[in-house]
């Protein structure tokens, strides 16, 4: 058995990368998962240049590891960058949208029916049913508004 894993080391290297990615399976770690497709790169090279000593075969694998890992952290630096920052806080979505008041503030508070429900809302003005806000900020479960009137009223002066 063993002459036969050292007259094929290509596949050794990709049944041990077999086995690192199905122990990974089994425990979700990610630890075993990059080590896996070390092996599997290894196993790739070696199958490409098939001289490679066994003692630089196992360095390939280390710094074949230390690649993936790598890789992996770049990637995910880079595409972490587009998630929010904390996704419990889904209501941002709503800064910028226009929504109608059910009912007249009291004491700068009130509702808006948005997207599937209800919610509160705070402006510093006094406004009636039916007028139109925006959303220019969260606060809890409390969505900060503006009157839509002022800021056309705002984009028209400035013509």
């Amino acid at each position: 058995m063993l002459k036969q894993i050292i007259a094929e080391p290509v596949w050794f290297w990709f049944f041990i990368g077999g086995l690192f990615l199905i122990a990974e399976l089994l425990s979700s770690s990610g630890y075993l998962l990059w080590i896996g497709i070390a092996a599997i790169f290894t196993s790739f090279i070696i199958w490409l240049i098939p001289e490679i000593s066994w003692n630089l075969q196992g360095i390939l694998f280390s710094i074949m590891i230390i690649f993936s890992v790598l890789s992996w952290r770049k990637w995910f630096c880079i595409s972490s960058k587009s998630l929010i920052s904390d996704p419990n806080k889904k209501q941002h979505q709503f800064i910028g949208m226009k929504a109608y008041l059910i009912s007249d503030t009291n004491n700068g508070y009130s509702r808006i029916r948005l997207m599937d429900g209800s919610w509160r809302i705070y402006c510093s003005e006094q406004l009636s049913a039916n007028a139109e806000v925006e959303v220019i900020d969260i606060e809890g479960i409390t969505l900060t508004v503006k009157p839509v009137r002022a800021i056309q009223q705002n984009s028209q002066s400035s013509r």
